[in-house]
């Protein structure tokens, strides 16, 4: 027999740690949940009961546009993208200044973070040389495979 309360407590739980999979096997029972990650939306217009008319507003763009007009003649953007699932952090532990900055120089194998994933700190090293223009993810946020951690003007 499933407990109602303890279903939506873990449910709840999920919500609260905003967990994209969660799986609970106790006592012959299985339950599996799965939240498959928003799709990006565009923002609400303002309208002129808000004070400013939607027409007057700059369209929007979506992201790697705006990072292809960056990269310009200055040199290519590149991406840093989470190689595992896990929790970001930008510092070696807590209380200390983070690895790199947006601004900061970077050379190739670089740490720019860790992941850590089941207990283990995984170093993030840098995979190209240049200038950190983007960083995505803010430090003790969960992190999926393939996530865009870090942009990187080269050359």
């Amino acid at each position: 027999m499933v407990d109602i309360d303890r279903l939506k407590l873990i449910l709840d739980l999920a919500r609260e740690y905003e967990l994209s999979e969660l799986e609970v096997e106790q006592e012959g029972l299985r339950l599996k949940i799965r939240k498959d990650p928003p799709t990006p939306q565009a923002p609400p217009s303002v309208t002129a009961a808000q004070g400013v008319p939607a027409s007057a507003l700059p369209p929007v763009v979506p992201t790697n546009q705006v990072l292809e007009a960056a990269a310009g003649p200055q040199g290519d953007l590149a991406v840093i993208e989470a190689p595992i699932v896990g929790t970001f952090f930008s510092s070696p532990e807590p209380g200390a200044p983070p690895f790199v900055e947006v601004g900061s120089r970077v050379k190739r194998g670089q740490v720019l973070c860790i992941i850590e994933a089941m207990k283990l700190m995984n170093e993030i090293d840098s995979e190209y040389e240049g200038e950190v223009v983007g960083i995505h993810v803010e430090s003790g946020q969960p992190v999926q495979y393939g996530e865009r951690l870090f942009t990187i003007r080269t050359g």
